[in-house]
């Protein structure tokens, strides 16, 4: 039987999630959002048989075998726990909450009520990520060793006020950007976190206020003119913007040590050289292109680096979809569905990982691990 999605959030992810599941062979019954006359248009240009404001009634009309949770991570907490009492199994985007505390509860309460989850920090699907697992696994480069992620943005200071902007709305780059990052060294490393460490910076202490934004992906377009127009209205804002951090985790391949790993994020700075991710072991190493490993990828043995073409059977196991945000939804709502109906299906990321992940930013957040050297001598 067909199962049905109700989806949460109207805006990319929203739509996004709608293609996803309906590639997955799903059918999405309804959407819902804060403001009528946005959600009432979104529905109509993408089909979406029912449309509405009210969360509770949506899930008493449309009756879903599975939400598809899609706003900002500030606005997850309440929606989730509601599905769940309804029984619904639940899909959600990054971050799980925007608190350790409230992703262990929505964490218990799924498990209490025996829903599945999935978490959706899916650029671990990443067809050259995907290459770097295999090619770790089969031993290219030995006794994995380090790794390390580094990133730099280059964001407009003056991107209008908005969730990403507060940490009680889910903003911040650790919420936004180190869930993927994370998601992506763990499945192609081992998951077993062991330590972790690190410190954060606000670049960005306050943000122009601007009506009209609706869609994450065009806040650039909103950027006033005349930045220095008294009239302006600004918001201060809380979240993190940079941050670097250091973590070991436990290689599923025997190793001597856990593997340290650095994940350096600079979101306002600028790019100098090419963001990337390198895997490095006892006899080799792995250099992938790109902040989050999109490619090339190429491998460090004999003395030298070469590209590493991908190979046909990884680009044929993912959908036939440009967009690589896209494709990783797709290919974890394929997954999940896959899993509800009973069919073999390979294992995915859960409100366990979500959770986890949580917990460990609020850990980072405190800023609480550096040691004085001030007054050594």
């Amino acid at each position: 039987m067909t199962k049905k999605v109700l989806v949460f959030g109207t805006g990319f992810a929203g739509i996004g999630h709608t293609k996803a599941f309906r590639a997955a062979g799903a059918e999405v019954v309804g959407i819902v959002g804060r403001t009528e006359h946005v959600v009432t248009q979104v529905a109509q240009e993408n089909n979406i048989p029912y449309s509405g404001t009210d969360w509770i009634k949506a899930l008493e009309q449309c009756q879903p075998d599975i939400v598809s949770i899609a706003t900002p991570g500030g606005a997850h907490v309440e929606a989730i726990k509601q599905a769940i009492e309804f029984g619904c199994h639940v899909f959600c985007d990054k971050p799980l909450t925007e608190s350790g505390e409230t992703a262990k509860e929505v964490y218990s309460l799924a498990n209490r009520k025996g829903v599945k989850t999935a978490f959706a920090s899916s650029f671990r699907y990443l067809p050259e990520i995907i290459h770097a697992k295999e090619l770790v696994a089969a031993g290219a480069i030995g006794e994995p060793t380090e790794v390390e992620c580094i990133s730099h943005f280059n964001l407009d200071k003056n991107i209008p006020f908005g969730w990403s902007h507060r940490q009680s709305a889910g903003g911040g780059r650790l919420n936004n950007n180190f869930t993927h990052l994370l998601s992506i060294v763990t499945d192609v490393i081992g998951e077993d976190i062991v330590s972790i460490c690190g410190e954060v910076r606000n670049d960005m202490p306050k943000a122009p206020v601007v009506a009209g934004v609706h869609n994450f992906t065009q806040r650039r377009n909103f950027i006033p003119k005349d930045i220095n127009d008294p009239s302006l209205e600004w918001k201060e804002c809380d979240v993190e913007w940079s941050y670097t951090i250091m973590a070991q985790i436990n290689s599923r391949i025997p190793a001597s040590n856990p593997v340290s790993v650095l994940f350096k994020h600079g979101g306002l700075t600028p790019r100098f050289n090419d963001d990337h991710i390198v895997f490095y072991g006892s006899e080799g190493a792995i250099y992938i292109k790109g902040h989050y490993g999109a490619g090339p990828l190429y491998l460090h043995s004999n003395g030298e680096w070469q590209e590493k073409e991908l190979p046909t059977r990884i680009a044929e196991s993912l959908p036939k979809i440009d967009c690589e945000t896209q494709r990783s939804w797709t290919h974890l709502a394929t997954l999940f569905v896959k899993d509800l109906m009973g069919e073999s299906s390979e294992t995915y990321q859960t409100f366990e990982d979500g959770c986890k992940y949580q917990c460990i930013i609020d850990l980072v957040r405190k800023n609480d691990r550096g040691v004085n050297v001030q007054n050594l001598l």
